[in-house]
């Protein structure tokens, strides 16, 4: 066990969010002293507040998990909404832990940050062969903006921050609110609730085609801690599990897990989204020993049992 984190001050933005729990957690365990704003304490979008932030709770290192986030809908319904808070956040806050002498940041990025029609697997190098899949550009170049602060500021300043990739998170403790939830918690509850109602269908946007890469959260706070530990480059790195499966094949395990019968009614007339996701996830192995350990279906099957347990 190494002792790097003993005693290391922390100061997890979004620490109380999905990602983030998880995260503050792993950090306590290798007893690091974490510090977790909420929102109500301050307002991450707003300069003066940041300003007080880093006044108030002096640390050794950032790592910036809060973003507003969402699913498709969501994307396509605040464009602007997301484009501007996730920018403010994330340029805001490197800026003054820069003007603050914090000794490293960790910033985390999005796979929206992707061209939409990128080689797959997607590797670190096509970042910029392309704009975004339209529904989340937005928000996919708000986060890509903090890469080139990262990348500027390691060479004006020396400031040591990375750029970590990860593709769809999913697990216990997931946003499973159908305004603003991703594409897994999003059907989990479909099918759970059609379950219970006794509904004897479920309507799923797009017709099924397109391709996703999922990771654990469990997986992605490991990748995200030994990235903060032994990573100190400005090259961004992707963070997935190296597993990718069409939205009809994650219908069908779901379906078959939830224990749902009914019929499954694809709106063709809702996106898609981005045609296929799955990342080269080489990079993160070379420079910080990173793989995923969580199967796919084991993952889901905790998912699955968790919000089972939570509704009952």
């Amino acid at each position: 066990m190494s002792d790097f984190w003993s005693n290391k001050k922390v100061l997890v933005t979004g620490g109380h969010g999905f990602l983030g729990g998880y995260v503050c957690k792993n950090l306590e365990e290798k007893g690091a002293k974490v510090i977790a704003p909420t929102h109500a304490q301050y307002d991450l979008v707003d300069r003066d507040q940041i300003i007080s932030m880093y006044k108030e709770s002096p640390c050794d290192m950032v790592i910036h998990l809060a973003a507003l986030v969402g699913g498709i809908g969501a994307n396509r319904e605040h464009p602007g909404k997301f484009f501007y808070d996730n920018l403010m956040m994330g340029a805001q806050l490197i800026e003054y832990a820069r003007q603050f002498n914090v000794p490293k940041f960790v910033a985390l990025g999005t796979v929206c940050a992707y061209p939409k029609f990128t080689p797959v697997p997607f590797k670190e190098e096509d970042l910029w062969n392309g704009y975004p899949e339209e529904t989340n550009a937005p928000y996919g170049l708000a986060k890509k903006m903090l890469l080139v602060q990262s990348q500027s500021y390691r060479r004006e300043y020396g400031f040591n921050s990375i750029f970590l990739l990860p593709v769809n998170l999913y697990g216990p403790g997931d946003n499973f609110d159908p305004a603003s939830s991703h594409v897994i918690p999003a059907l989990i509850k479909k099918c759970v609730d059609a379950v219970e109602s006794g509904a004897d269908s479920i309507e799923v946007w797009g017709d099924g085609s397109a391709s996703r890469e999922f990771l654990y959260v469990e997986d992605a706070a490991e990748a995200i801690i030994l990235a903060a530990e032994k990573y100190n480059k400005s090259d961004p790195v992707n963070l997935g599990s190296a597993f990718e499966i069409t939205i009809k094949d994650l219908v069908n395990i779901i379906v078959k897990e939830t224990g749902f019968s009914g019929e499954i009614k694809w709106d063709a007339t809702k996106p898609n989204g981005q045609p296929r996701r799955k990342l080269d996830v080489s990079r993160a192995k070379k420079e910080f020993g990173f793989e995923s350990k969580t199967t796919f279906e084991n993952g889901l099957r905790k998912t699955i049992k968790w919000y089972k347990e939570k509704q009952a």
